[in-house]
Order: C-alpha cells, then sequence, then structure tokens
C-alpha cells in the first residue's frame, strides 16, 4: 500500500511543482473532492479555486485556474491554465484585479458579451486573496 501520491502539476508555460504529498483536495466542476493514496483511477475537470495539498502535516495552498485532473497508480496530474502558490500571489496586485473586475461588472448586463469574462476575472481575483490569506502559515 503506498504512503504518498505523486503530484504533479503543470501549466502551458512550466511545472509548477513535482512533489510527494500525503493528500489533495481540488475544486472539481461538480464540487470539492479529496484524493488519497490508492485513489481509484479517475479523470475530471477543475474549475478556479483552491487547490490544497498536504505534506508532512503541513497544508499547501496553491490557486488553480480551470484545468483538468487525472488519477492513476498513485500519480496525480493537474494540467491547469494558471496555477499560483500561496507564496508567489502578489496581494495587492489580486485585490486591484478584483476592484477593475467589480467596476467593469457593474457596468455590464448579464447578455454583454463581456459579462463572462469580467466574471472569470472576478473569481480569479477572490481565488487569488483567499489562497494568498494563508501565507505564511
Amino acid at each position: 500500500m503506498a504512503d504518498t501520491l505523486r503530484l504533479e502539476m503543470v501549466t502551458p508555460y512550466k511545472k509548477v511543482l513535482s512533489e510527494e504529498v500525503d493528500e489533495i483536495t481540488a475544486p472539481g466542476v461538480l464540487g470539492e473532492f479529496g484524493i488519497l493514496p490508492e485513489h481509484t483511477p479517475m479523470l475530471t475537470n477543475l474549475k478556479v479555486g483552491e487547490l490544497t495539498y498536504r505534506k508532512g502535516g503541513e497544508a499547501f495552498h496553491v490557486a488553480v485556474n480551470w484545468g483538468h485532473v487525472e488519477i492513476e497508480d498513485d500519480k496525480v496530474t493537474v494540467l491547469v491554465e494558471t496555477a499560483e502558490p500561496a507564496d508567489d500571489i502578489d496581494l495587492e496586485r489580486a485585490k486591484a484585479a478584483l476592484g477593475r473586475a467589480e467596476e467593469a461588472l457593474k457596468k455590464l448586463s448579464p447578455e454583454d458579451k463581456d459579462f463572462v469574462r469580467m466574471q472569470a476575472a472576478l473569481d480569479r481575483a477572490l481565488i487569488r486573496i483567499q489562497v494568498a490569506s494563508h501565507k505564511g502559515r
């Protein structure tokens, strides 16, 4: 029986991390789900959210932006558009992005072609702020 999982997280630009971890919690499109060693094979979609993994009793948090997760043979591959560990997030920049998205949404109706894009920007900014709150814990 395996004691750990191999977590590989990749964006189109770089490999974000490659670690042996104890457990993972991810933001699935149908809801949050957990992964432990010896998880059944699975392929599913991720939404904008907070991915958390535990290693040696310590929790690490990553803001992820849309993607997929594949689980097979105690290896978890996360392919996402963007991934930012809590320590890498510029909180002031995330707050500025939140303000811009909120202002833009005030001027748009749900029928406007930019509404969905601005709503996604708002969601990303909120998650980045949430994940950044875990810095230094």
